[in-house]
């Protein structure tokens, strides 16, 4: 068995088994260099293979000479030795998956330096200072990712470990941890680029930098990204130095500048797809150091599948293009317009959800919905929402609160369902009959515009529109011309969709079960008080009837809400649950503790929705690692509220109906269904989250309204 291959070898194997043999990143370098003959710097990679023969049976015995053999050839391109003190060649060590598993491993760069090697960089290079900082970098990197107290003098013995500690690293926890959430096999192992380095920090005609064939944001035909003069990759990362947008080389570097712009179209072309680069350029010199398919927001996915597929040059049929973002087409991406120059804003609050929407104000959730099915046009406005306001914001034209951030339910509920919405307007104070702000009254009936895009508040109708993506509509009409059908991903069957009925479920549930469930989810359908209830429909709807027949309860459009008197018996059982789980100072604690977590809980729904606030990029789900990244912060989160369920699950059994729940929607997105985390159309993590939220204020005799005031909710 071969145990390392060249990075130019002319393997003769279709992509993906290449990337099963030598990795993702060594494929790409080897398209680069053999396919295209793009300047990648010379060296080699060690198999997959080779690594799980390591981690089964210790090192191999013939890859030292391997390593020798592959070095040497390294050694005649570039016309430098490794380990020689008077001008040394020097590596970068890389890992790196047949699956993408950005992060989860390491890499060493600069190895080959000791004392006497950085001696001659210094005199080679006629910079001291140069060498001196490749030498710091490379000692810590070494001591970080090897695990060892001192570096080996020894070049040979440096490059044995670092490959070593590569192949270790695809058994790290980080790793496991992230190849079990993505499905991803443990026995492929990685592999282990071994390069030339080229240096990005030799002075003002070096640099290292990243780039995009085209806008990730908004899919413009046009390089996007950033470099960094005099630095080396992990400058950009760690943000220790200020970076500049990529078109700043055609006027400082335009050779360079024109190089890279062929090589991106190049590459482009190749891939048929929007390409992610990396790069570096010593002494005036380019160099590429990676390729692979870039990740992209979902209206720039839209906008690119219909520019390349228009484009003669490009290879993308319409066929292709369409069924490249078919999933996207389900609930394609809104843009919103207004013109500018109109009226000034009653007020101003944080652009929580795109788009520009007026309507009649309507302060009740249940009003929201009576109108909306009669055909008109509301904005839901509310201090903040609440579990029992999804009804009415479902049918809202827009949303607007007094209250809360980017993260609120409001804002995360809104961005899901693609509804205008604006959220912590303070100037708003919001009223049964209507709000008030600055002085002026708007009563309840009166229309006003919100733009969902700047977090402006107009008074009466702003000519405006929210509408799809005009790219959208174009492959909408090819995949009508073409045949291809366009799914519903939601009327699809759910990962974990079906409710489980909790061990914990009495064996009769009552009506006093039911109670609390409307209180806390306002006018809701049988199935979705059952779900709520971890019980079958049949078993609550039995129930609900017998409370409508006690006018505890009232129907609406095949769902249910209570009545006034139903409210205050709700209440009254809340108050004897507050003495059952030992009083109010208990059930206090109990939301304090939770307080706590509902802070990182929102930031982390913000996160999974939201890659970029400032450039508008949503997360589109196509980036892994991203979103494990998001996952292994909701495990951290979970052990945290079990905890605070604990607390009270000895004496209220639906603490446990709320962690079976909890635990459904988390397997449900560790299994890839992204809408467990946030959605409001399934049982997601956040809307049981939230209602529990609202179990918990009710418990210890708190209003969610005087929560929020303070801050809490």
């Amino acid at each position: 068995m071969t145990l390392a291959f060249d990075l130019d070898h002319d393997f003769g194997l279709p992509l993906q088994d290449l990337k099963n043999l030598i990795g993702g990143k060594a494929a790409g370098l080897n398209v680069m260099a053999t396919q295209l003959k793009l300047p990648v710097p010379p060296g080699f990679v060690v198999t997959t293979a080779t690594c799980n023969a390591y981690l089964a049976g210790g090192w191999p015995d013939r890859l030292d000479e391997e390593l020798r053999e592959h070095m040497a050839r390294t050694e005649a391109s570039v016309g430098r030795r490794f380990g020689d003190p008077t001008d040394p060649l020097l590596v970068s060590v890389r890992s790196g998956a047949p699956v993408s598993m950005p992060g989860m491993m390491d890499t060493i760069l600069n190895l080959g330096l000791n004392d006497r090697t950085a001696a001659g960089l210094a005199a080679v290079s006629g910079d001291p200072g140069f060498a001196r900082n490749c030498l710091e970098r490379f000692n810590k990197m070494f001591k970080d990712i090897v695990v060892v107290d001192a570096v080996p003098d020894d070049p040979w013995q440096q490059l044995r470990a670092a490959v070593e500690a590569v192949f270790r690293s695809w058994n790290g926890d980080k790793a496991r941890t992230y190849r079990k959430h993505e499905r991803i096999p443990g026995d492929l192992g990685t592999a282990v680029t071994v390069q030339t380095m080229v240096f990005g920090n030799r002075g003002q005609d070096s640099a290292t930098g990243v780039l995009f064939t085209r806008s990730p944001a908004t899919g413009e035909a046009t390089l996007y990204g950033d470099v960094m003069f005099n630095a080396q990759g992990e400058d950009v990362v760690a943000g220790t130095h200020q970076t500049e947008p990529v078109s700043v080389l055609d006027t400082r570097l335009p050779a360079v500048g024109r190089e890279l712009r062929d090589y991106a179209f190049q590459l482009e072309r190749h891939y048929a797809d929007l390409c992610d680069i990396e790069f570096t350029i010593e002494q005036g010199k380019l160099w590429m150091l990676q390729v692979r398919v870039g990740k992209r927001s979902p209206q720039a996915a839209l906008r690119m599948a219909v520019d390349m597929a228009e484009d003669p040059s490009f290879p993308l049929t319409r066929e292709e293009a369409v069924r490249r973002v078919a999933a996207r087409l389900a609930h394609p991406p809104l843009v919103s317009t207004r013109r500018d120059g109109g009226p000034v804003p009653l007020a101003k609050g944080l652009p929580a959800s795109p788009g520009v929407a007026h309507g009649e104000i309507v302060t009740s959730p249940d009003e929201a919905q009576t109108l909306a099915l009669a055909g008109r046009a509301v904005i839901l406005v509310r201090c903040e929402t609440s579990p029992a306001d999804v009804h009415g914001m479902e049918n809202a034209a827009g949303i607007l609160t007094a209250l809360g951030g980017l993260n609120s339910h409001a804002a995360v509920v809104a961005r899901d369902w693609g509804i205008p919405a604006v959220v912590g307007a303070s100037a708003i104070e919001v009223m049964e009959t209507g709000m008030a702000v600055g002085g002026r009254t708007f009563p309840c009936g009166q229309i006003i515009t919100v733009d969902g895009s700047t977090g402006e508040v107009f008074a009466g109708e702003v000519e405006g529109s929210t509408h799809v993506a005009p790219e959208a509509a174009t492959l909408l009409a090819w995949a009508k011309q073409l045949g291809i059908a366009i799914g519903e991903p939601d009327s699809e069957p759910a990962v974990g969709a079906p409710a489980q009925v909790s061990a914990l479920v009495p064996a009769e549930l009552a009506s006093d079960d039911v109670l609390r469930g409307l209180l806390i989810k306002g006018l809701v359908p049988p199935e979705g008080l059952a779900v709520a209830l971890s019980s079958p429909v049949d078993r609550v709807q039995p129930l609900l009837e017998g409370l409508v027949a006690e006018d505890l309860a009232e129907t609406s459009s095949d769902a249910f809400r209570l009545t006034s008197e139903g409210r205050l018996k709700a209440l009254d059982i809340f108050a004897a649950d507050r003495e059952r789980a030992g009083g109010e100072e208990a059930c206090v604690a109990a939301l304090d503790r939770f307080i706590l977590l509902d802070v990182q809980m929102k930031d982390l729904v913000t996160a999974w929705q939201i890659r970029d606030a400032a450039n508008g990029v949503f997360n589109d789900h196509s980036d892994a690692a991203y979103d494990a990244s998001i996952l292994d912060r909701l495990g951290e989160i979970h052990r945290g509220v079990v905890e605070v369920l604990n607390l009270l699950g000895a004496k209220l059994w639906r603490m446990g109906c709320y962690r079976d729940r909890l635990e459904r929607a988390l397997a449900a997105a560790r299994a890839g269904d992204p809408k467990f985390v946030a959605s409001p159309r399934v049982d997601s993590y956040h809307s049981v989250w939230f209602e529990l939220h609202e179990d918990l204020i009710r418990l210890s005799g708190r209003r969610r309204s005087d929560e929020a005031a303070a801050g809490r909710a």
